[in-house]
């Protein structure tokens, strides 16, 4: 494999500029303004070439609940959406993945089944101190804890207690600890008797508060231990401050956000419409616009989907009660669109979008020398993508498991034509030849060809 492939619009570390990068053996062998004369040139006239999307917050649900959803189809799904590398979380599948056996279950789920690369989260629960090590000796790139129940009883909420006999752990194994920041207050009671088909019924029941009272105790353990603590899916502005606080002081503390939570807002979700449930939940329109600041600025690190599906049944379909539904957004496939929709609005680039869906989430998962950027050296990851089309949502060209999102029928912008996984294409949704247009229909042509993405180290 040795070709060239280039673009007026390719998202290089120090820009966007017109090159041509010369793919060698699965590697970006060079990078130059243009490709030499005689050489094998793949030229997508405009479109966009990025780095491959980094998803480092997916549940995959395999194995034991891969009726929710599976390797086979999140990583095609995954592929659609220009990511060529995501990393699993340890729940919601059976077991979860908290021990070095359950690890074990999982790498041969996903054995020729993935369509991109694939890490793994593992899991930090009331008990498993001395598993830790044992995770980390079998590659996981660091592990999450709930502070908060989980939604299922396999995977129980950590205490106060249990952070604090982890974090060391994890600090000497090099490891962050990701944690689900809600910690559970008194609620008004007004907060309880409320309908629950109406979106309201939900939102008052996870109020900011809980976040903000995780995210303060996380940080003084971050202060304590100088364990890399990290939030995900952040969701209440109101926390930008603490973080941007504890950054100031030096800490390990990062953080992520979703595109629910910077594309939707609560006073448009319809009456039993759980397709939009999540927790923490999707908050109001005044939240969204002060995440985006904090996003801006650099308060959030970067964003992921959080691509949290289940079967249609436990979203409850047809009974729209959102306190009983299932929580979480399936949107593995739609992060890029649905993420530049809003961005492009606000005037943010396209060196700016590959740094918050990109570099950043590689630098984080600790897989930054190789994957990330579009620089020699680096595993040839790309996505080739159209920032100007814009179109409507439908399900028939969703490749997930169950087509539910909240997503459905939005009018967004952004088309991912082809993904490239190793310079060999994943995804071919339109190819381009010769400066012409050859509808070919979403495929992917090369198969099950991603690989797990394992951290190794000796642990004494």
């Amino acid at each position: 494999m040795d070709y060239w492939l280039a673009s007026s619009r390719v998202v290089l570390p120090g820009g966007v500029a017109p090159a041509a990068l010369h793919v060698r053996d699965g590697l970006i062998e060079a990078v130059l303004p243009r490709a030499p004369e005689g050489s094998e040139l793949r030229d997508v006239g405009d479109r966009v070439i990025s780095p491959g999307l980094i998803d480092c917050h997916v549940h995959i649900n395999e194995p034991g609940r891969t009726e929710w959803e599976g390797f086979a189809t999140a990583t095609r799904a995954a592929a659609a959406g220009g990511v060529t590398t995501l990393v699993d979380m340890p729940l919601n599948c059976l077991p979860v993945t908290t021990t070095g056996p359950a690890l074990a279950q999982k790498l041969a789920a996903c054995r020729e089944q993935c369509f991109v690369d694939v890490g793994f989260w593992g899991g930090v629960v009331p008990g498993n101190t001395a598993e830790l090590p044992r995770l980390a000796e079998g590659g996981v790139l660091g592990c999450k804890a709930f502070l908060v129940h989980s939604g299922i009883d396999e995977f129980p909420n950590a205490t106060e207690a249990d952070l604090r006999q982890a974090m060391p752990v994890l600090r000497d194994c090099g490891l962050p600890l990701l944690a689900h920041a809600e910690l559970e207050l008194p609620l008004a009671a007004a907060a309880a008797a409320q309908d629950p088909h109406v979106y309201q019924s939900f939102l008052d029941s996870r109020p900011p508060s809980w976040e903000e009272a995780a995210i303060r105790l996380l940080i003084e353990l971050c202060k304590q231990t100088r364990c890399h603590v990290h939030i995900v899916h952040l969701s209440a502005a109101s926390c930008l401050p603490l973080l941007r606080a504890a950054k100031d002081a030096g800490l390990p503390i990062t953080a992520e956000t979703c595109p629910h939570y910077l594309c939707l807002e609560a006073e448009q979700i319809p009456r039993g419409a759980t397709e939009y449930k999540c927790a923490p939940p999707i908050r109001e329109h005044q939240n969204r616009e002060a995440l985006w600041q904090g996003l801006l600025e650099g308060v959030i690190d970067f964003v992921i989907t959080d691509h949290s599906p289940c079967t249609p049944g436990l979203k409850q379909q047809g009974q729209g009660n959102f306190q009983e539904a299932w929580g979480g957004i399936a949107s593995l496939q739609l992060g890029l669109p649905a993420l530049w929709t809003e961005a492009r609005r606000r005037g943010a680039s396209l060196e700016q979008m590959a740094r918050w869906l990109s570099s950043a989430p590689a630098q984080f998962a600790g897989v930054a020398r190789h994957k990330g950027q579009l620089r020699a050296g680096q595993v040839a990851d790309l996505v080739i993508w159209d920032p100007e089309e814009r179109y409507r949502v439908r399900s028939s060209e969703l490749f997930f498991r169950h087509k539910l999102s909240p997503y459905l029928e939005r009018e967004v912008y952004g088309r991912v034509h082809q993904t490239l996984l190793a310079g060999q294409v994943v995804y071919d949704g339109v190819s381009q030849v010769g400066g012409r247009c050859h509808p070919t229909g979403p495929s992917h042509p090369t198969g099950p060809i991603g690989r797990p993405l394992l951290h190794r180290m000796s642990v004494s």
